[in-house]
């Protein structure tokens, strides 16, 4: 019998005076780790809006989003018995201080610039993501 597992993959964003500026975490997987965005399961029952602001909440202490993109992405692949579905967004927080607090799940954290943002993610699918929200950004 296939499981599905839903996940949500939040690209949090703030918009400065030149450019938007993308906040990526860093796992503290040890070597393991790599650069990407904010990340979580949807539980059950859950709405994917509700997920999202759960793990922003969670993870950096964030409790207002000014929006929430849906960027239209959803990538989908089986990993044994599951079917995993993942759903990219964008949140837009107020500023791009440091988070009052990060999730002990994470390592580090940093905010960045598109130019710089985009290399460091290792994940195709977040690169494509990425990009996606950052030129819906310069089209608004």
């Amino acid at each position: 019998m296939v499981e599905f597992l839903h996940r949500v993959k939040v690209f949090v964003f703030t918009l400065g005076v030149a450019q938007p500026s993308y906040l990526l975490v860093k796992s503290a997987q040890g070597m393991e780790g790599c650069w990407g965005p904010l990340q979580g399961n949807l539980g059950h029952g859950e709405q994917l809006e509700a997920a999202i602001r759960r793990e922003v909440v969670d993870d950096l202490g964030l409790s207002r989003a000014q929006q929430v993109i849906d960027l239209e992405m959803p990538q989908r692949w089986s990993l044994g018995d599951e079917e995993v579905i993942e759903w990219q967004y964008g949140f837009r927080a107020d500023t791009c201080g440091d988070p009052p607090r990060l999730a002990r799940r994470f390592s580090e954290f940093r905010w960045v610039e598109f130019g710089a943002a985009y290399p460091t993610l290792e994940l195709e699918t977040d690169r494509a993501a990425i990009l996606r929200l950052h030129t819906l950004l310069r089209a608004a």
